[in-house]
């Protein structure tokens, strides 16, 4: 018989085993989804032990639903998990904001101001004159870090509410622009 007090071996096995593989994971296939973000930003050095530790997690995970295959409740995770693990990948993803960023700008008036206050706010920026379906437009390139994204768009929206802007995720760039930064001040 019994007590309150006391919890069915089988039934602890089945929540705790389902609950554990939701938790292992959320845990590999957020940090999978890091570890694709890092690959394709050139950090290999990030990217491997990522790996290491992402699929580690996977096959103690798998294993589970393996040993459990009675358990449906273990299928359910294993899939809720994945789903689960995205979100918070992607969460993290953006939280840390590593990279660099390319924002192409296009005005339909001079927007002198706009370069200028990119420039002074420690941005690259490459202002162009160019041609579009209605006439003269200004497009203006700017280089910045992930993190700062937030001051740009702000930027953009307080000297040309009216502009169009891109944001394109940059491998690479030979920070000739740190170069041109400290030789300013």
């Amino acid at each position: 018989m019994l007590t309150s007090s006391v919890v069915e071996p089988g039934f602890l096995s089945m929540l705790a085993v389902p609950l554990l593989v939701f938790i292992a994971r959320i845990l590999d296939v957020s940090i999978g989804t890091l570890r694709i973000t890092f690959i394709s930003r050139g950090l290999k050095a990030l990217a491997a032990p990522l790996g290491f530790v992402e699929s580690l997690i996977w096959v103690l995970a798998i294993s589970q639903v393996m040993q459990h295959l009675h358990n449906w409740g273990t299928y359910l995770a294993f899939a809720l998990g994945f789903g689960a693990g995205n979100y918070v990948g992607l969460l993290l993803e953006e939280r840390l904001a590593v990279g660099n960023l390319i924002i192409r700008t296009i005005a339909h008036d001079e927007a002198p101001g706009l370069a200028a206050a990119l420039w002074k706010a420690g941005f690259g920026v490459t202002s162009v004159d160019a041609r579009g379906q209605t006439g003269p437009v200004k497009v203006i390139f700017t280089v910045a870090k992930r993190r700062n994204l937030k001051n740009v768009i702000n930027l953009i929206r307080q000297f040309n509410p009216d502009a169009l802007y891109t944001i394109e995720d940059v491998r690479f760039f030979n920070g000739a622009l740190r170069q041109l930064s400290q030789q300013r001040k």
